[in-house]
C-alpha cells in the first residue's frame, strides 16, 4: 500500500510535465489578468466600443453615419473595428463587465502563448518563457479591453508566417489571406500587416540567390495583391482602408491624444529601461543582423518612439524579428517538443473556466470610477439637459448612458481642426473660442474634469451655475433668463 501511494505524486508530476511551456504561459497569463481585470477596463473607450457592438446586434446592420454626437450627427462614420465591438458586446451580455475583461485576457494570453511557442522552437523553453514574460510586462500599459488586443494573436501568427516564408525563400501561402481579412474586420491596424508583408518580401529577396529574385518578387507581389483584396473583405469594402488611413492623417492632433503621443524620456520608465537593456546586451554580445532585419528593428523602434500606443507591437514582434539571426549566431537549440496531453489540458481548461465563472458571479469587475462618473451624469439627467460640452474622457460613458456627446474617442470622425479648436478652448489657450463653443453649439451643460482650466471660467461666468462636483467631474448648467447670453465674467 505504501509503495502504491508513494507513486501518486510522481504520477501527478508526470501528468503535468506533459504540458508544454506555451500552455502554462497561456493559463498563467490568463489567470493573472483575470485577477486584475479592473485594470483591463481602465479606458472609457471600452464603453462606446461595447455600445456600438450592441447597436450592431440590435439593428443587424453596421453604422455608416454618426449617431452618438450632436456635433457630427449624421456625418459619415465607419466602424472599422465592428467585429471586435460585437464580440465585446456579446461578452458583456453573457457575463457583465467580467465578459469583456475575460475576452481581452484570453486574447492577450493567446498572444503570449503563441510567442512562447515560436521562440521555444529556436531556444530553450525557459528562456522563451522569460522573453515572452518581459514582452508582456513591457506591453501591459496598453493592454486594455479594446479592439486592438483582440488582434494580437492574429498579428503574431501573420508575422511568423511571413517570416517563415521569407526564411524558406518562398512566397507565403494564399491560405494565409483569411488571416489578414480577419484582422481587417477586428481592427483598423490591419494596414500594419501590409507594411509587414512588404518588409518580409524584401527580406526574402535579400536571402534569395540572384537568379531566384525575379520569380520570387513576382510571387510575393501576387500575394501582396491578394492581401490587399483580402483587406477589403469587410462589410465596408474599400472603405475600411480609407477609414484606417483617415486616422493616420490627424496631424497635430495625434500629439495631444495620450496614446498617440511620442515616447517621453523625461523620467525613467519601462520602455527606456528595455531599450537601454537591449542596446547594452547587443553591444556586449556582438549581435549581428542582416540589413533587412536591421530595417525591421529600426522600423519597430520608430513606431514605439513616435506613438506610445505601439508598445505592444514593439514588445511582441521584436523577439520574432531577431530570433532566427540570433539563434544562428549563438547556436541556440530549440526545446524538445512536448506533446500536449488531453487529460492535463482538460483539467487546466476546466480550472480556468471555473475561475472565470466565479469572477463573473462576484460582479466586482467594473470600469474604475474615474471612467464612470455615475453621479455627475445623474445630475445632468435630473436637469434635463440636451447639449453637453464634455471633456474627452467622459465621451465613452456618456454614450453608454445614451447622452449625445460633444466629442468622444472617435478622433477620425471629428477631425484635426475640430478637436484642436476644442482642445485650445478647454485649455483656455483661446478664451473667446471657449465662449464661442458655448454659443455656437447652444450648450446648456458642461461636464469637465476638475483640473480642466475652463472649469474656473465657468465658476465666474454669468449665466452658469455649478450643480455638481467630485474628484472626477464638475458639472455646470445654464441658468434661467441668461440662457441666450454667455455674458461676462462675474
Amino acid at each position: 500500500m505504501g509503495s502504491e501511494t508513494a507513486t501518486i505524486p510522481q504520477q501527478r508530476a508526470s501528468l503535468f510535465s506533459a504540458v508544454p511551456a506555451w500552455c502554462w504561459m497561456a493559463c498563467g497569463v490568463y489567470a493573472a489578468l483575470l485577477i486584475v481585470g479592473v485594470r483591463l477596463l481602465a479606458d472609457s473607450d471600452s464603453y462606446w466600443q461595447i455600445a456600438v457592438g450592441r447597436w450592431i446586434l440590435d439593428h443587424r446592420a453596421l453604422p455608416t453615419v454618426d449617431i452618438y454626437s450632436f456635433t457630427k450627427a449624421g456625418e459619415p462614420w465607419l466602424s472599422s473595428s465592428w467585429l471586435s465591438q460585437v464580440l465585446f458586446a456579446k461578452a458583456y451580455d453573457l457575463a457583465g463587465w467580467a465578459g469583456p475583461a475575460a475576452l481581452a485576457a484570453a486574447c492577450i494570453a493567446a498572444a503570449v502563448a503563441l510567442l512562447t511557442d515560436i521562440l521555444s522552437r529556436r531556444m530553450p523553453a525557459l528562456h522563451a518563457s522569460l522573453v515572452a514574460l518581459v514582452a508582456l510586462m513591457l506591453a501591459c500599459g496598453h493592454l486594455l479591453a479594446r479592439p486592438h488586443v483582440l488582434v494580437l494573436p492574429v498579428m503574431i501568427l501573420w508575422t511568423y508566417s511571413l517570416m517563415s516564408a521569407s526564411e524558406r525563400r518562398e512566397a507565403p501561402s494564399f491560405w494565409l489571406l483569411p488571416l489578414i481579412a480577419l484582422w481587417a474586420n477586428l481592427h483598423g491596424g490591419f494596414l500594419f500587416g501590409l507594411v509587414l508583408l512588404g518588409a518580409f518580401a524584401l527580406d526574402a529577396l535579400w536571402n534569395a540567390a540572384p537568379e531566384q529574385r525575379l520569380p520570387l518578387a513576382l510571387r510575393w507581389t501576387a500575394f501582396g495583391i491578394g492581401a490587399l483584396v483580402a483587406c477589403c473583405v469587410t462589410p465596408y469594402g474599400w472603405g475600411s482602408i480609407l477609414a484606417s488611413l483617415k486616422i493616420l492623417s490627424l496631424g497635430e492632433l495625434l500629439r495631444l491624444i495620450a496614446e498617440w503621443m511620442p515616447a517621453d524620456f523625461g523620467r525613467i520608465g519601462p520602455l527606456e529601461l528595455a531599450l537601454l537593456g537591449l542596446i547594452g546586451g547587443a553591444l556586449y554580445c556582438g549581435v549581428r543582423l542582416p540589413p533587412p532585419r536591421i530595417a525591421l528593428v529600426l522600423g519597430l523602434l520608430h513606431m514605439v518612439l513616435s506613438h506610445t500606443r505601439n508598445i505592444e507591437v514593439f514588445a511582441l514582434l521584436l523577439p520574432l524579428v531577431v530570433l532566427t539571426p540570433m539563434a544562428a549566431q549563438f547556436g541556440w537549440r530549440g526545446a524538445a517538443a512536448v506533446r500536449l496531453q488531453a487529460v492535463p489540458m482538460a483539467l487546466l481548461v476546466a480550472g480556468l473556466c471555473a475561475s472565470t465563472v466565479a469572477v463573473a458571479a462576484r460582479q466586482d469587475i467594473a470600469p474604475p470610477a474615474a471612467q464612470s462618473p455615475v453621479a455627475a451624469v445623474d445630475a445632468l439627467k435630473a436637469h434635463g439637459v440636451k447639449r453637453v460640452l464634455n471633456d474627452l474622457p467622459f465621451g465613452g460613458y456618456l454614450i453608454w448612458r445614451q447622452v449625445p456627446v460633444f466629442v468622444d474617442g472617435r478622433a477620425e470622425l471629428y477631425g484635426e481642426k475640430f478637436e484642436m479648436n476644442y482642445y485650445r478652448a478647454l485649455q483656455l489657450k483661446d478664451v473667446d473660442g471657449f465662449l464661442g463653443l458655448l454659443k455656437t453649439y447652444d450648450i446648456d451643460a458642461v461636464m469637465l474634469e476638475p483640473a480642466t482650466p475652463a472649469v474656473q471660467v465657468l465658476d465666474r461666468l454669468g449665466g452658469w451655475r455649478r450643480i455638481y462636483a467630485d474628484g472626477d467631474a464638475v458639472v455646470h448648467v445654464r441658468t434661467g433668463s441668461e440662457l441666450a447670453n454667455p455674458g461676462v465674467l462675474k
